[in-house]
């Protein structure tokens, strides 16, 4: 926590130590965000880039081996290459052009930060994956048979955003630390005003999106509003199972 000092003497704290001896002064991150993040922001931009340097037709290829397409499931999978089982994850990695990569870029950065220093790197990377296969789930239902492609990370900021709702967006927030902040049950976080104000514009914003409704322009019609949904669900419902933190004693999870 950052302290104030009168004038002067914070100059002189921070050169000399507890026994008058000269001390460097602390140096500030550039970038304030946790390495998980900043290592995911690098791989989804990386991976941009390598498309970007593709050929046409070699970009297709790419986009079909590693996007999600709901046909595949429409077929017995021992018939089809392999593709149906790792596109559930890849196409979460992927990215239709620098606004879609910036615009999740974004939102990875605002709610992926408290979720990554909550719950570590490695249950970071196995959120992300079954994030992304929930959200891919549930697009699937709604469209079966389809052989449109999906791709980009709003599945997995959907659900960081229904994470992040289950603690940091609670009382406890405004006066502790994310990381050890209390976790709310599933019903305590609803009965908490922002969190429905935050939930109900969510969706609301996501319905409009579903009932085809031009808010984003051309934009909005290739929005996978569903994978959306998948994704926010499985993180509000399921984050106590990624959370080292305790509830508190006597609230469900």
């Amino acid at each position: 926590m950052d302290q104030q000092f009168p004038d002067g003497e914070g100059d002189e704290l921070g050169r000399s130590g507890a026994e008058g001896k000269p001390r460097a002064p602390r140096r500030e991150p550039i970038f304030n965000l946790p390495t998980t993040i900043l290592v995911s922001l690098a791989l989804i931009a990386g991976i941009y880039g390598v498309e970007s340097l593709l050929s046409p037709e070699q970009a297709e290829s790419f986009a079909i081996t590693f996007g999600f397409a709901p046909v595949r499931y429409a077929y017995p999978l021992g018939e089809q290459s392999l593709e149906w089982l790792w596109t559930p994850v890849t196409y979460s990695l992927l990215h239709g052009g620098p606004e879609h990569l910036i615009f999740n870029g974004l939102w990875l950065a605002a709610f992926g930060t408290p979720v990554a220093r909550r719950i570590g790197p490695y249950r970071f990377v196995l959120f992300w994956i079954i994030s992304a296969a929930a959200g891919a789930a549930l697009h699937t239902v709604v469209n079966w048979g389809q052989p449109s492609l999906m791709i980009g990370a709003s599945a997995v900021v959907s659900a960081l955003m229904g994470a992040a709702c289950r603690f940091a967006f609670t009382p406890y927030s405004r006066y502790m630390p994310l990381e050890v902040a209390p976790r709310l049950g599933v019903v305590e976080s609803l009965r908490e005003r922002t969190v429905m104000v935050f939930t109900a514009a969510w969706f609301f914003g996501n319905l409009v999106i579903a009932l085809g409704l031009p808010i984003f322009g051309a934009f909005g019609e290739q929005i996978a509003w569903d994978a959306h949904i998948g994704g926010f669900l499985f993180g509000f419902l399921s984050f106590a199972l990624f959370d080292p933190v305790r509830t508190r004693p006597g609230h469900a999870l």
